[in-house]
């Protein structure tokens, strides 16, 4: 099951900038547009969580 297509219309990253997402269905993963963190889809659940992002400011992927 994918994400719902409305759903991903209204998701934006948790930073403080707010930028949309990518969704990457065969990943399962959410990248943001601006600062580039990846967040994982686990169960059709987004887990928009600033600490468990991958990537992002100062960070390696």
């Amino acid at each position: 099951m994918a994400l719902d297509p409305q759903l991903l219309e209204i998701l934006a990253c948790p930073d403080t900038h707010h930028a949309p997402l990518n969704y990457d269905a065969q990943a399962q993963t959410l990248t943001c547009t601006e600062c580039g963190r990846i967040f994982e889809v686990r169960d059709d659940v987004p887990v928009l969580l600033l600490d468990e992002a991958r990537g992002g400011p100062g960070q390696q992927s």
